[in-house]
């Protein structure tokens, strides 16, 4: 019998078997952040057990609370700061140079194909676009990872996620991800592993694959994982072009984290995109989708452009071709985040930034700080933000604030009209991601 991509993976670094469904698998990278690895440290260092398995298997980056609004934010930083310092960890990334963790560690090449990744982080289901089991963990598991280099996880089953026919122009990955989860709904994949596959992944971006898998723990899933590929080994080919004697190596070694044919999931959902529309929620759950069509006259106060979901270059292409010449509506206030230095600078370079603040939106450097509640961006009660993050729960981005989840295509048209609007009126040439 045919294993899946993530049965190979779990194979591959499976240290020890406490039972027939607890597997505990060796660790090649983990990720840690201000937020949550603060209060591991501190554990481990009550232990006395303040050490890490390997410094160069260990990254770092301040990106909540970036730069710290008070002085319990600065101390999780200096935590965080003092012990990449002690423990040489020379993949830390400070503020200056920092981003939001599940776009810059990708941006650094730091995910590959067959890697095991933990973080204590919920999104960290993003890695898996690159084809690894990349895991949010709690506080126990994320010291024992830092400590040992290990984890327990429950033996994989996988829904497998067929997505086939063609986008149409204004429809993207971010559209795709919430009918998905409107599908499957917030419980339809607890503790299973989405796996992406079909015409239509194969055809998308990695920056369009992580937001798919970004989104999965949003239906229950512990990772959501994408078949590496030639256009995975091209966007990777910088970090690793001395391991092989050329593109199509890398190729045909990354292969082997293919799917066999005769795998077997729990389930198999096929879905046709053609006639997928601009996908926006209500409520205050993922699962609750609806067409950006279908809201009539739904006013917001604020647009919010960027998160790990959607603050990549592409995305603020995107936004940015919509409000090119354009200015928003009256009354309501734009916020940009790129979602790391390097993309800020990139973005500064192509002179989307100055479409952005030409068109009046704040340009803010990278943090994840509204999507949570925490920083720039926080909701009064009452208030309506059309985001293009990746939650929206009751309070989420402040007590009592609404969040409707949508494109970054989705979010520039709304803050032109001043409310929930469909985007591809606004489209001034097309956008095929």
């Amino acid at each position: 019998m045919g294993k899946t991509i993530t049965e190979k993976i779990f194979a591959a670094h499976l240290r020890d078997q406490l039972s027939e469904d607890s597997m505990v698998l060796d660790l090649d990278v983990v990720l840690c952040h201000e937020i949550t690895t603060p209060i591991a440290i501190m554990d481990l260092i009550d232990k006395g057990k303040d050490q890490v398995f390997n410094p160069d298997r260990i990254k770092a980056v301040i990106d909540h609370v970036s730069p710290p609004k008070d002085s319990n934010t600065a101390l999780q930083a200096k935590i965080l700061r003092d012990w990449a310092r002690r423990h040489r960890i020379k993949d830390f990334f400070d503020i200056g140079a920092n981003g939001v963790c599940h776009a810059i560690f990708p941006e650094k090449g730091f995910i590959r194909p067959g890697n095991t990744v933990i973080m204590g982080d919920s999104h960290t289901c993003t890695h898996g676009a690159f084809g690894a089991f990349a895991a949010g963990v709690g506080t126990t598991d994320l010291e024992v990872g830092i400590y040992k280099g290990v984890c327990s996880f429950r033996r994989p089953q996988s829904i497998k996620i067929n997505l086939t026919g063609t986008l149409t122009p204004g429809v993207v990955a971010k559209d795709v991800i919430l009918a998905v989860i409107g599908r499957l709904s917030v419980n339809g994949a607890t503790d299973r592993i989405i796996e992406f596959t079909g015409p239509v992944v194969e055809a998308m971006s990695m920056s369009s694959r992580m937001t798919l898998c970004n989104m999965a723990i949003e239906a229950g899933a512990t990772c959501g994982i994408c078949q590496p590929d030639r256009i995975t080994a091209q966007f990777l080919w910088p970090f690793i072009a001395d391991q092989y004697g050329g593109l199509d190596d890398a190729v045909a070694e990354f292969s082997r984290w293919h799917s066999d044919s005769d795998a077997v999931y729990e389930s198999v959902i096929d879905i046709d995109v053609s006639d997928l529309e601009p996908q926006v929620t209500f409520g205050f759950r993922p699962d609750q989708v609806k067409t950006a069509a279908a809201f009539h006259e739904t006013v917001v106060d604020q647009v919010y452009i960027g998160s790990c979901t959607n603050g990549r270059i592409e995305d603020l292409r995107d936004a940015a071709a919509i409000l090119k010449g354009r200015h928003i509506a009256e009354k309501l206030r734009g916020i940009v985040v790129p979602a790391t230095t390097d993309i800020y600078r990139q973005a500064l370079d192509e002179g989307l930034l100055a479409i952005f603040l030409d068109s009046g939106f704040c340009v803010m450097n990278p943090s994840c700080g509204a999507c949570l509640g925490m920083s720039a961006g926080v909701l009064a009660e009452g208030e309506v933000c059309a985001s293009t993050t990746n939650r929206n729960f009751n309070g989420r981005m402040g007590k009592g604030g609404m969040v409707h989840l949508m494109s970054p295509l989705t979010a520039a048209a709304t803050a032109v009209a001043g409310s929930i609007v469909d985007p591809r009126p606004y489209l001034s040439s097309e956008v095929t991601r």
